[in-house]
C-alpha cells in the first residue's frame, strides 16, 4: 500500500481534480432534453392518454433508497396534478425484487403499470402482466440481459438506440425526466426543483458517479434541500440538529435511515415518511425509521462478526454463507468484508431448504458484475452493476460457483498489489493548509468517480495517541513530520500504536469547526507501521 506515489504540490492537486471533469462543471442549462431517451415520448403519450381516459395507473417501485425516492417522486407528481394513482413497493422478504409474477395478482384491475428503478429483468412478469391485460411501461437504469421484457415502452439509458448522452444514471433521475416530459406535454406550470431534492438523495445513495449531470443534479438538489419546505426534510434536520445538509450527511445518515425500512420490514414506511404532509406525521414516521435503523445496525454487527470468521483469505473473490442470515443486511455485510479484506465479496443467506440469496460488493477496479456474469450457469437470479450485485442459487452449486469466480477474476487480469489507485499522491505536512482545504471544497460534492482526495505522508512520528468514544472505539493522534505537528482522528479501530514510532499514514484532510475555532485535522484511513 505504501508504494511509490508522486509527491504533490497544490497546483498538481488542482490539475488532478480538474482532470476528472472533461466537460467542466455543468449547470441546469446543460440538462439534455427528455425526448433523447428512447421511448420517452411514446411513454409520455401513453400516460397522458391514461390520464385523459381516467385509467387506473399503478407505480411499482423498489425497496432501496433509489426505488423509494423514485416512487415518492411519481406519487408527489400525480398528487400535484390531482390525478389519483396507486403505488406498491414489493416486500424484500415476501415478494423479492421489483416487478415479479407474484405481485401481478395484487395489481389486478390496473390499466397501466409504470415501474421505477426496476423491471428491465422482469421478462416473465411482463408476460404475466400482458396476459392480465395490464399495459406496462418500464423505467430502469440497471444493465440489460440478453432477453428484455415485452412491454409498451422501456426507458433505460443503457439500451441500444437510446440517444441520451449519459448512461450512468439512477432510477430517480429517469423518474424525474419522465415527470419533466409529462409536464412539457401537459403544458402545465410545475417547479421541478423541489423534485430534484429527492433525486440528489438517490444519486448519492445509489453510488452513481458524481460527474457530468449527476454532479450538477446533486449540487442543485442539495441547494433545494437546504431551502426545502418538505416536512420530512425539516424533521430530519431537526432530529440531526443540523441547519443544512451536505452530500456526506445524505450518504452516511439520511440514506441509511431510508434504506432501513426496506431492509428490516417494508420500504413503504420510507415512502410515507418522505411524502409526509405535516411536521407531526414526519416526526412520528422518522422515529419509526430510526427504530428500524437501530435494529439494522445491531443485526449487521452480529452478522459481520460471523461472516468474518468464515472468510477463506486465499480467495481473490470472497464468498461466505450462513444459515438464515438476515437478507436485509447481506449487502452491507458484503461491503464491510470487502473493505476489511480489500477484495470483492459475496455474502449469501441459506434459507435452510437448499436455496441461497445474497449480495455482492466489489473492491477497487474489479468489475464484480462481469466476473459473476461469467458464472451464470450456476445462478437462478442475477442482476446489478459493476460495484454491486444481487443473486440467488442452489446450495449444491456454491462450491463450483466460488471456484469459477476465482478463475474469472484471474482471467480478467486483476492484480492485488501494494498500490492504492484511490490515493492521489504523497503529501508533505508543509503543504497541508487552509488553501488546500479551500481547493478541495471547490470540487465538492465528492462520491463515486469523484472520490474525496486521499493522500499518503511518509515517515511521520506519532507524538501522542488517546482513545475516544464511549467504548474507546476511536483514536485521536498528534502527528509530526519535520517539526510540523498536525492532529488526526481514526474512527472505529481497535489497533494499538506506539508513541514515538515512525509510520506512513493514509488520510483525508478536513476542517474541524469547534466552538467558533477552525483547525485542520487528518481523517486517518490507515496507518502503516
Amino acid at each position: 500500500m505504501s508504494g511509490v506515489y508522486p509527491l504533490l504540490t497544490l497546483t498538481q492537486i488542482k490539475n488532478l481534480l480538474q482532470a476528472r471533469f472533461e466537460e467542466g462543471f455543468l449547470t441546469l442549462r446543460d440538462l439534455p432534453q427528455p425526448s433523447l431517451f428512447k421511448d420517452m415520448d411514446k411513454a409520455t403519450e401513453r400516460i397522458i392518454s391514461a390520464i385523459k381516459n381516467n385509467e387506473k395507473i399503478m407505480i411499482i417501485g423498489d425497496y432501496d433508497v433509489d426505488g423509494v425516492t423514485s416512487t415518492t417522486l411519481m406519487k408527489l407528481f400525480f398528487e400535484e396534478i390531482d390525478y389519483a394513482v396507486e403505488w406498491i413497493i414489493p416486500n424484500r422478504f415476501r415478494d423479492g425484487y421489483g416487478l415479479s409474477a407474484q405481485i401481478v395478482p395484487r395489481i389486478a384491475g390496473t390499466d397501466l403499470a409504470i415501474t421505477v428503478d426496476n423491471g428491465i429483468s422482469a421478462v416473465y412478469a411482463a408476460q404475466v402482466c400482458k396476459e392480465a391485460g395490464i399495459e406496462l411501461i418500464i423505467t430502469d437504469h440497471h444493465l440489460l440481459s440478453q432477453e428484455i421484457p415485452e412491454c409498451y415502452a422501456i426507458i433505460n439509458p443503457k439500451q441500444e438506440r437510446c440517444t441520451f448522452p449519459y448512461e450512468d444514471l439512477c432510477g430517480a433521475q429517469i423518474a424525474w425526466y419522465l415527470i419533466a416530459s409529462l409536464k412539457n406535454a401537459l403544458g402545465i406550470q410545475l417547479n421541478l426543483l423541489p423534485y430534484m431534492e429527492l433525486v440528489a438523495i438517490a444519486i448519492i445513495a445509489d453510488m452513481m458517479p458524481l460527474l457530468h449531470i449527476n454532479r450538477m443534479m446533486v449540487e442543485a438538489g442539495i441547494q433545494a434541500l437546504n431551502k426545502s419546505s418538505k416536512p420530512a426534510i425539516r424533521a430530519f434536520l431537526e432530529h440531526s440538529q443540523k441547519e443544512t445538509l451536505s452530500a456526506e450527511d445524505i450518504g452516511f445518515f439520511l440514506a441509511p435511515l431510508l434504506n432501513s425500512a426496506g431492509r428490516m420490514e417494508d420500504a413503504s414506511y420510507a415512502v410515507e415518511f418522505l411524502s409526509s404532509t405535516n411536521i407531526y406525521d414526519a416526526r412520528v414516521r422518522l422515529e419509526r425509521l430510526i427504530g428500524f435503523n437501530t435494529l439494522r445496525k445491531a443485526t449487521e454487527q452480529e452478522m459481520t462478526a460471523k461472516a468474518l470468521a468464515k472468510v477463506n483469505t486465499e480467495h481473490k473473490v470472497i464468498v461466505v454463507e450462513g444459515k438464515e442470515w438476515h437478507e436485509g443486511v447481506v449487502g452491507i455485510v458484503a461491503a464491510r468484508l470487502a473493505r476489511h479484506h480489500e477484495k470483492p465479496c459475496i455474502v449469501l443467506s441459506n434459507d435452510g431448504k437448499g436455496g441461497l440469496k445474497g449480495s455482492g460488493r466489489s473492491f477497487g477496479a474489479c468489475d464484480l458484475f462481469s466476473i459473476t456474469n461469467s458464472c451464470r450457469e450456476y445462478l437462478e437470479k442475477f442482476g446489478g452493476h459493476q460495484a454491486a450485485i444481487g443473486l440467488s442459487l442452489q446450495e449444491h452449486n456454491v462450491a463450483d460457483f466460488t471456484e469459477q469466480l476465482q478463475l474469472g477474476y484471474a482471467k480478467a487480469g486483476y492484480v492485488q498489489e501494494g498500490f492504492d489507485p484511490a490515493i492521489m499522491g504523497e503529501l508533505h505536512f508543509s503543504d497541508i493548509s487552509f488553501e488546500l482545504t479551500g481547493l478541495i471544497k471547490e470540487f465538492e460534492p465528492y462520491g463515486q468517480a469523484n472520490p474525496t482526495p486521499k493522500f499518503i505522508s511518509k515517515k511521520v512520528e506519532i507524538l501522542q495517541v488517546q482513545s475516544l468514544g464511549k467504548e474507546g472505539e476511536h483514536l485521536r493522534f498528534s502527528f509530526a513530520q519535520e517539526g510540523i505537528v498536525i492532529p488526526g482522528v481514526q474512527f472505529k479501530t481497535r489497533q494499538t500504536y506506539d508513541v514515538g514510532s515512525s509510520v506512513d499514514i493514509i488520510y483525508m484532510v478536513n476542517e474541524n469547526h469547534f466552538r467558533g475555532n477552525v483547525t485542520l485535522q487528518l481523517m486517518i484511513e490507515k496507518i502503516l507501521g
